[in-house]
C-alpha cells in the first residue's frame, strides 16, 4: 500500500520527461544564442539580435544555465532545490519573451507560452508535489 502523501511514480516520470524536454530545448536555443555569430542569428530570422547583441548573449547563457539546472541538481541529488529554481527562471524568460514577441507583432509567443507552462509544471512539481530529496 502506498502512502497517500508520497507522490506517484507517474508524476515523477512525467516531471523527468518535462525536465529533459525543457533541457534539450533550452540547451539547443542557448547554444545557438551564445555561440552563433549575430549575423547568422539575424539571417536565420532573429532580426532583433542585431539591435541587442548583448541581450542575445545574456539570454543564451541564461538558457544554458537553466538547462543544466533542470537536470544536474536533481539527477545528482546535490542541492536539488536548484531544479525548480531553474524552472522558475526559465518560466520568467518565457513570459518576457512572449511579451516581447507580442509587442512586436512577431510569431512565436505561443511557443514561449507552451514552454513556460511546462516550466511552471516542473517548478510546481519539484517544489510541492514531488520534490527530490538531497543526499
Amino acid at each position: 500500500m502506498t502512502d497517500s502523501k508520497s507522490p506517484s511514480k507517474a508524476l515523477h516520470i512525467s516531471l523527468w520527461i518535462a525536465q529533459v524536454l525543457l533541457a534539450v530545448m533550452f540547451g539547443m536555443a542557448g547554444l545557438m544564442k551564445t555561440f552563433q555569430p549575430i549575423d547568422g542569428l539575424v539571417a536565420s530570422g532573429m532580426t532583433w539580435a542585431a539591435e541587442m547583441p548583448g541581450l542575445v548573449r545574456f539570454i543564451g547563457i541564461s538558457e544554458l544555465a537553466g538547462a543544466v539546472g533542470l537536470i544536474l541538481p536533481a539527477a545528482l541529488r546535490i542541492k536539488p532545490i536548484l531544479t525548480p529554481v531553474a524552472a522558475v527562471g526559465l518560466l520568467v524568460v518565457m513570459i518576457l519573451a512572449a511579451g516581447y514577441h507580442l509587442s512586436r507583432g512577431e510569431p512565436g509567443a505561443s511557443t514561449n507560452l507552451v514552454l513556460g507552462a511546462i516550466a511552471a509544471f516542473v517548478a510546481w512539481g519539484r517544489f510541492k508535489a514531488a520534490p527530490i530529496a538531497p543526499r
